[in-house]
């Protein structure tokens, strides 16, 4: 089993408290976050959203690049992105929509079994799994 570590340190209130990420890997280090970074647009900090896009694209990218491996044929390059939307609902927030868009280039695959290993990597990735109460994750491939 594997297990990864992330810490945060919080000092002040509500929307006038500032955050720190960290990671056990140190690729994230004291990282700045809070209400500015996650509901205006202060590009100082980092936000829970733009974490979770993060995650979500490297581990489906990663997915596909197995599930290619394992399927015969050699990925060469993808580019991924996530777009992970929060939405207001109520009194609170929810995230309601994780958007997947790949670019990739597979030597030898053909259009159709491309988009078959695409859709069983977008469900089978640890972190789709994991985000299985988000209401739409779409993905959009597109083979290079």
């Amino acid at each position: 089993m594997i297990e990864k570590i992330a810490t945060i340190q919080w000092q002040g209130q509500g929307k006038k408290g500032q955050g720190k990420i960290s990671t056990e890997t140190g690729a994230l280090k004291q990282y700045p976050y809070g209400f500015g970074s996650r509901f205006e647009d202060d590009r100082s900090g980092t936000n829970p959203e733009e974490i979770l896009a993060a995650a979500h694209a490297a581990c489906f990218t990663m997915a596909f690049s197995f599930a290619c491996d394992k399927a015969g044929f050699a990925t060469a390059n993808i580019d991924t992105k996530a777009s992970v939307r929060l939405a207001k609902q109520g009194e609170g927030f929810v995230i309601d929509r994780i958007a997947l868009t790949m670019i990739a280039e597979v030597a030898g695959i053909d259009e159709a079994k491309f988009q078959e290993i695409a859709a069983a990597a977008k469900c089978d990735c640890p972190v789709s799994k994991a985000l299985a109460g988000v209401e739409d994750i779409t993905l959009q491939a597109t083979l290079k």
